[in-house]
C-alpha cells in the first residue's frame, strides 16, 4: 500500500507553467500523458477501495494479450524429476524437450511455476521449453501456472508425452483429445478445464506382461534406444514445422 502511495506522489505529471499552451503538445506526449492520468485514477480508486470504500468506478485496465508474433510458444515435456527417472519410458517427454533444447543451444537455466525452463527462439519463433518438477500426476499445476504467467492462449501450448497405445517409433500430433489414462495429461486437463490444446504423443508400446506401471517406470532397452534416435529426430522436425507452418501443416506432414 505504501508503495502505491509513493508511486502516486512520484508519478504525477507536472502541470504546465502559467500561460503555457497545452494545445501544441505533440501527439505522442499527449497520448502518454492521458494514459498515465488514466492509470493514476485507477490506482487511486484501488487505494480507496482497500480503505473500505465502495467498488471502483473505473475498471482496472487489464494488460492486453500480446500480439501473436510476440507471444512465446510454451512447449512442455512431461516426466518425473530426479536422476532415477531420467531414462524411464515415462520420461520420454522430458527426453524430447532436452534434445530440442540442446539442438538450439537453450539451457534449462530458469525456474518458474514449479518447472525448469529453457527460454529462447527456434526457427525465429520465441519459445519457452518447460519440464514440470511436480511429478507426473501433478503436471497441471506447472502448466496452468506457466500459461497464466505468460498470458498465453491454449493454442500456444504444446504438451509432449509418452503413449502406451502407440507402438514404439510412432509419433502423433493432435489438436485436442482425452487423457486416455495418462495421469500427467489428466492433471493438465483438470487444471485447464478443457482438453482442447495441442499435444505430441510419442509411442512407447505396451508391455508383454501387462504390468504398465513397472513398464513405464523402467528404462528403455538398448534396442529401443536405437529406435528412439529416429523418433526424436522426427519429433524435433515436427515441432519446428509446427512453429513455422502451424499445427495442421505439421500434422499432415508427420502423422
Amino acid at each position: 500500500m505504501n508503495d502505491l502511495r509513493r508511486y502516486l506522489r512520484l508519478s504525477r505529471p507536472e502541470r504546465p507553467a502559467s500561460g503555457g499552451a497545452t494545445g501544441d503538445q505533440p501527439a505522442g506526449q499527449k497520448f502518454h500523458a492521458e494514459r498515465n492520468e488514466a492509470s493514476l485514477r485507477c490506482i487511486q480508486e484501488t487505494l480507496r477501495c482497500a480503505q473500505g470504500d465502495s467498488a471502483p468506478k473505473t475498471a482496472w485496465p487489464l494488460p492486453p494479450m500480446p500480439p501473436a508474433a510476440a507471444r512465446p510458444k510454451l512447449i512442455v515435456g512431461l516426466g518425473n524429476p530426479g536422476r532415477e527417472h531420467g531414462r524411464n519410458r515415462h520420461n520420454v517427454g522430458f527426453q524430447c524437450v532436452d534434445r530440442l533444447a540442446r539442438a538450439h543451444g537453450l539451457p534449462f537455466a530458469q525456474r518458474k511455476a514449479r518447472a525448469r525452463l529453457a527460454i529462447g527462439s527456434i526457427a525465429g519463433t520465441p519459445v519457452v521449453l518447460a519440464k514440470p518438477q511436480t511429478y507426473m500426476n501433478l503436471s497441471g499445476q506447472a502448466v496452468s501456472g506457466l500459461l497464466r504467467w505468460y498470458k498465453l492462449p491454449l493454442s500456444d501450448l504444446l504438451v509432449i508425452y509418452d503413449d502406451l497405445d502407440l507402438p514404439l517409433g510412432t509419433i502423433r500430433l493432435r489438436p485436442s483429445g482425452s487423457a486416455a489414462g495418462h495421469k500427467g495429461m489428466r492433471s493438465i486437463i483438470e487444471h485447464l478445464q478443457t482438453d482442447e490444446f495441442p499435444r505430441l504423443r510419442l509411442g512407447i508400446g505396451r508391455p508383454a506382461d501387462g504390468d504398465e506401471v513397472a513398464y513405464v517406470l523402467a528404462n528403455f532397452t538398448p534396442a529401443e534406444l536405437t529406435v528412439l534416435a529416429d523418433v526424436f529426430a522426427r519429433a524435433l522436425a515436427a515441432i519446428e514445422c509446427l512453429l513455422t507452418d502451424g499445427l495442421v501443416a505439421a500434422m499432415n506432414r508427420f502423422n
